[in-house]
């Protein structure tokens, strides 16, 4: 599974489609859950971004 998780497109698809979410969710979903969800996905997003730069320096 950690390979799995790991390869280039499963990165870029979590980083891609969690950031459009984060960025729609508050405007879909009202009040605090829509805001929750936008930082759930957003950490995420973030989480796949920043493993994509440690595989390119690599």
């Amino acid at each position: 599974m950690k390979a799995l998780l790991s390869s280039r497109p499963v990165l870029w698809f979590l980083f891609l489609f969690n950031a459009v979410v984060a960025a729609v969710a508050p405007f879909v979903v009202d009040g605090a859950q829509g805001v929750m969800t936008a930082v759930g996905m957003g950490v995420v997003s973030l989480g796949a971004g920043v493993s994509l730069l440690r595989r390119a320096s690599v």
